[in-house]
Parts: structure tokens; sequence; C-alpha cells
């Protein structure tokens, strides 16, 4: 009888109710957490990996250009790599023209400066794209437009325009993890002169073309046109008063070790 009230007894069902509840529970919760928990833990870490390489790349721009300006023959950078692949890679321009005063002829009349093709140090993974170019860090995601990141070291005080001209002459690359090493040497360093400049055109052929508009047409306050066919911008500014305008060439090497 005893045995009887055991099995039939309502607190038994009820344990062994609650038991398969718990059970179902835990179940649900394992799948939510796998299902979108794992998720969101790889792209928080994506996105931590990919905020790392952009500020190692502020970080060597800032070095880069100690040796552009002269400050020191060489510079060596450290840079963490999180998969993908980095490279001296590219096929971006930079082209300049300046309108002076021909004595001969008694007239204006555009000159070209010593400009032409630049190269950029590119690091590419999962679709975004960080590059140092032309003293500056830029940056090409996935979604969205480019953005500059460091902006170009370009100095314009009212009087005086300073352009820096920075090709990069060696290549290279790499790819996968792990700590990377980028040494970057002064090859030639040139300064050309340009006295009493009436008018200036800058034109920049680069990925990164779109960001270049933003920072000619808002920084430099410059008129600016955009093709897309060909990613260039074209920068065109008048001053009402004659200015200098110096070049600065810098020719660097990167190897990547």
């Amino acid at each position: 009888m005893a045995r009887n009230n055991i099995f039939d007894s309502e607190s038994a069902v009820s344990e062994v109710v609650d038991v398969v509840l718990i059970l179902g529970i835990m179940l649900i919760a394992i799948t939510v957490i796998s299902v979108a928990g794992f998720p969101a833990l790889q792209n928080m870490q994506d996105s931590g990996h990919q905020e790392n390489i952009r500020q190692s790349f502020i970080v060597l721009g800032e070095n880069v250009n100690k040796v552009v300006f002269n400050l020191a023959p060489s510079q060596s950078v450290e840079l963490k790599m999180y998969g993908g692949s980095i490279g001296v890679i590219g096929d971006s321009k930079l082209n300049l023209s300046v309108q002076t005063w021909n004595e001969t002829s008694l007239d204006k009349e555009y000159e070209g400066a010593p400009t032409g093709q630049l190269m950029e140090l590119r690091n590419e993974r999962e679709g975004t794209s960080i590059s140092y170019e032309n003293t500056a860090v830029w940056a090409k995601y996935q979604t969205g437009q480019p953005i500059m990141v460091r902006e170009p070291q370009f100095v314009f005080d009212g009087n005086t325009l300073i352009i820096p001209f920075v090709p990069i002459q060696t290549g290279g690359s790499t790819s996968g993890e792990g700590l990377i090493r980028i040494i970057t040497d002064s090859l030639t360093s040139e300064i050309y002169s340009y006295q009493n400049v009436s008018a200036v055109n800058i034109s920049v052929t680069s990925p990164y073309y779109i960001a270049w508009d933003n920072y000619l047409n808002e920084t430099l306050e410059m008129q600016t046109t955009l093709n897309t066919t060909s990613s260039t911008v074209d920068a065109h500014k008048d001053y009402d008063e004659n200015i200098d305008v110096y070049v600065l060439k810098s020719t660097v090497s990167m190897t990547i070790e």
C-alpha cells in the first residue's frame, strides 16, 4: 500500500516536471548563446583587431613622417597581424601644377611640379583596407565611403603652401598572423620652390580619392571635382595675393620583415 502511494504521489510527478523544465530552459539558453552570443563575441573580437590595426597605422604614420621630413634617417615600427595581408602596392598618383608670372612672355603660365606615382603601404583584412599614403593614413571599410584617419601633412599659412610628395620605391608583402616589422629608410630628399604663385592645381588618383576630396576642399579650401571612373579628385584654387609654394619630394623605401 505504501509502495503504491509513492508511485501515485503528486509530489514525485511535480519534481520530475521541474527537472524537465530546468533542463529545457538550460537547453534553450545554450542554444541562444550558441546562435547569438558566439557570433557577437566574434564580431567584438574582429572590431578590436581592426581598431588595433588602425591605431598601429597612426603610430606608423607618425614615424614614417619623421623620415619624410628629415627628422630621422630611418624608422622601425612593429605591427601585429591578425590575418589578412600587408604590402607596398597600388597605383596612386599626385600631380601638381602652379601658375606663375613668366618674365619672358610677360604673362601667367602653368608649370608642372616634379610629382607622379606614390604607391601606398596597405593592410587588407576581411574587406577592410588601411593605408599609409603620402604622409596620411586612410581607411576603406566594406560598407561606406573611404575616410581619413590621419590627415596629410600639407601646410598653408596664408602666404606659403608646403606640399609633401612621398613616393615609396620598394615593394614586398606578407600575410598571416603575428608580429612584423616595417623599416622605412630615406632614399632622396629634394625641395622645389615656386614664387609668386597665383593659382594651384592638385590632382590625386587614389582608392581614397573621396577622402582626399574632403581634405582638399575643407582644409585647403580648394574647388574640387571627382572622376569616379579613374578614382581621381582634381582641385584648383586662385589666390587673391600671390603665394610661395614648396614641394618636398621625399623618396623612401619600406622593408617588411
